[in-house]
């Protein structure tokens, strides 16, 4: 009797914990890409295992670096601030497959830029 009931939890416990279950830790790492619109360049951010972003987005319009600072849901939505030190927004989702896409605004410098961004994770 014994062996079934623990033969019964473990069963559950591994129809609950399957492979497919989204976590942050799916995301962890270095994430880089480019971005177009009313600007174009380069960006790349760090996703830490608390889900915290910190990265750069690098403009070739006015050759500046902006800060990305924000956060990443463990379903890949990710919200992040833009600028210098917070005159955007940066959103988009990634994918536990690596590829990552989403908008960004900045109204710094004036006019107001924005446009897409796609990337992938590097690391």
């Amino acid at each position: 009797m014994k062996k079934l009931f623990l033969l019964l939890v473990t069963t559950f416990l591994l129809i609950g914990c399957t492979a497919d279950d989204e976590t942050i830790y799916d995301y962890i790492g270095t994430w880089s890409g480019t971005y177009a619109g009313s600007d174009k360049g380069v960006w790349n951010f760090v996703v830490a295992s608390d889900g915290k972003v910190t990265g750069t987005m690098h403009s070739d319009l006015n050759n500046e670096n902006y800060n990305i600072s924000g956060r990443l849901e463990s379903s890949g939505q990710l919200t992040a601030e833009l600028g210098l030190p917070s005159d955007g927004q940066f959103t988009g989702t990634l994918t536990i497959d690596g590829k990552g896409n989403g908008n960004y605004t900045n109204s710094l410098p004036t006019p107001t830029i924005s446009g897409t961004w796609t990337g992938e994770k590097t690391k």
